[in-house]
């Protein structure tokens, strides 16, 4: 079984065995990590796409190709479980390709500056869909760090009809369409004016047993809404344990099991202390309420985590998370306990995020 682990790609995958490949995504390329079968040692097996900066991977079980959107680099496709690659790009306007989901035949891509791409024939061609250039207040939608342009950060597609779909943009908006991208909507009832950063849409997850259910992590803090985002709670905020964060999974076996992992404080802290003081939590009860989950990982964790995926198989899971100084960590017990199992990998960063601990160094 092959997962991926990046920042912005496809984070949740189903086998029928435990994982032995774990493609991840940093800023110096694509490492292969292999181990022989469940419960050996991993080790680093290849580096490809190098000198590259893949933010987000697809990965297709059937077929065993994956998809490697690029910063500033275009879009990449394998058909060997991502030990070759070729360019794929036919269609694909704006080359910095920021998101990845895959809806049955379907790859999206979301880019920066924002847009959102459509391919139905793995990657040899690409459709832009425009409508989403259209929406109110774009000339709002900005990012903090140079050159402040916004990007399509996350995707959440409806299983129950892929026309539905939510796009959490990074910064401006949370959008939603009901015709495939034909039209959009923002979703704006969980906004404040008093918000310090501007709808700041890190992630936006749907519940697997209730998809009218939006779970959605921001700059400050964690959102629910039971009824697609008609009402929500601000369920824990900027001074919170995580106030920072910007990956959620639910457990494979029971979706009232939740995890979500971040930083203590947002990024302008990392530059001048050096420190994110990241962790992963643990929901037992929908995310209501949370509890330290990181026996095994640094403490204090000096880099963020920026990655996190899951892996499902009959009777269990393995969950990996992956941080901005090269180090990936697995948990196969539920967040119980992590295993370092590779380290001194390029930085696993959202875009230039890792920059911020190397000036506070």
């Amino acid at each position: 079984m092959t997962v991926c682990l990046s920042t912005n790609g496809v984070n949740v995958h189903r086998a029928d065995a435990a994982p032995t490949r774990l493609l991840v995504a940093t800023a110096g390329g694509l490492s292969i990590l292999e181990r022989e079968r469940p419960g050996a040692t991993w080790r680093v097996s290849n580096t490809v796409l190098r000198d590259l900066h893949p933010s987000a991977l697809a990965f297709e079980p059937g077929r065993k190709g994956v998809f490697a959107g690029i910063h500033n680099g275009g879009l990449y496709y394998s058909a060997d479980d991502g030990e070759t690659w070729e360019r794929r790009t036919n269609g694909l306007s704006i080359e910095h390709v920021f998101s990845l989901r895959a809806v049955g035949s379907t790859i999206l891509a979301g880019t920066e500056p924002v847009s959102l791409f459509k391919s139905q024939d793995d990657g040899q061609s690409w459709q832009e869909l425009p409508a989403i250039h259209q929406v109110p207040n774009m000339d709002r939608w900005t990012f903090p760090g140079p050159p402040h342009i916004a990007h399509t950060k996350s995707m959440a597609i409806d299983p129950r009809n892929p026309d539905v779909m939510y796009v959490g943009v990074e910064q401006g908006a949370l959008l939603h369409t009901t015709n495939g991208g034909q039209s959009w909507r923002e979703i704006e009832s969980y906004y404040t004016p008093e918000d310090m950063w501007y709808r700041d849409i890190h992630q936006v997850v749907l519940r697997p047993s209730n998809p009218d259910e939006i779970y959605m992590n921001t700059g400050i803090g964690f959102y629910h809404s039971p009824d697609r985002g008609q009402t929500w709670q601000h369920r824990f905020g900027p001074d919170s344990r995580i106030g920072y964060p910007d990956q959620l999974v639910f457990s494979p076996l029971d979706d009232n099991v939740v995890f979500i992992s971040g930083a203590r404080r947002d990024p302008t802290t990392w530059r001048t202390s050096g420190l994110a003081d990241a962790i992963v939590l643990k929901s037992q009860d929908g995310g209501r309420t949370w509890q330290e989950a990181g026996a095994g990982l640094p403490s204090p964790m000096r880099h963020n985590i920026e990655a996190m995926s899951v892996a499902g198989y009959p009777g269990g899971f393995a969950l990996f998370i992956g941080d901005t100084g090269g180090n990936v960590y697995c948990s196969e017990d539920q967040a119980a306990s992590w295993s370092l199992i590779a380290s001194g990998l390029a930085p696993i960063s959202k875009g230039g995020h890792y920059r911020a601990f190397q000036a506070a160094a």
